[in-house]
């Protein structure tokens, strides 16, 4: 007895969601701040990439399924003007060293201070690790725009970061 296409269907994208789940969390919260919010986002991402499973599946799934969460977050009114809660890095990805949370929540803060572009690519670039061409690709911009971008962000977050190290002090 084989298979039916369909049951091999579901498994896969049952497998693709256990695997690409955590990081798609991840990468949402380090977009948002908030956890119930980023757990939203990924919710919808998945749900869109189910969706489109027969078409995506051959590709990269999980590319898409971060495009559709990226694009989500800057296009949801409501998620433009929440202010982030700031809540602490989901259980998945936290640890027991209480240094790293205090670290984690001073990024998020100070990615909170970034707009909304420099946000994605920040995130995208440098805490989720894609290349300037594939955070081009995933937004839509030109490749002068994720640099001059990244650099203005990344300078900004620096900024923010020495401040809040010295008034820890």
């Amino acid at each position: 007895m084989t298979e039916s296409p369909i049951a091999t269907s579901d498994e896969e994208f049952a497998a693709f969601m256990a695997d690409a789940s955590p990081r798609l969390a991840h990468t949402a919260w380090l977009l948002t701040g908030d956890e119930h919010l980023a757990e939203e986002l990924v919710q919808e991402a998945l749900t869109r990439t189910f969706l489109a499973w027969r078409k995506v599946r051959g590709r990269d799934p999980y590319a898409y399924a971060r495009r559709v969460l990226v694009g989500r977050r800057h296009h949801d009114r409501r998620a433009r003007h929440r202010e982030p809660a700031h809540d602490t890095l989901p259980e998945s990805h936290a640890d027991d060293a209480g240094r790293s949370v205090i670290d984690r929540d001073q990024l998020v803060r100070a990615l909170a201070t970034l707009t909304p572009r420099q946000r994605r690519i920040v995130v995208l670039r440098h805490l989720v690790g894609l290349s300037e061409t594939e955070v081009a690709d995933d937004l839509g911009v030109s490749l002068g725009t994720i640099k001059s971008t990244a650099s203005r962000g990344l300078a900004q977050l620096r900024q923010v970061l020495e401040q809040a190290d010295g008034a820890a002090r």
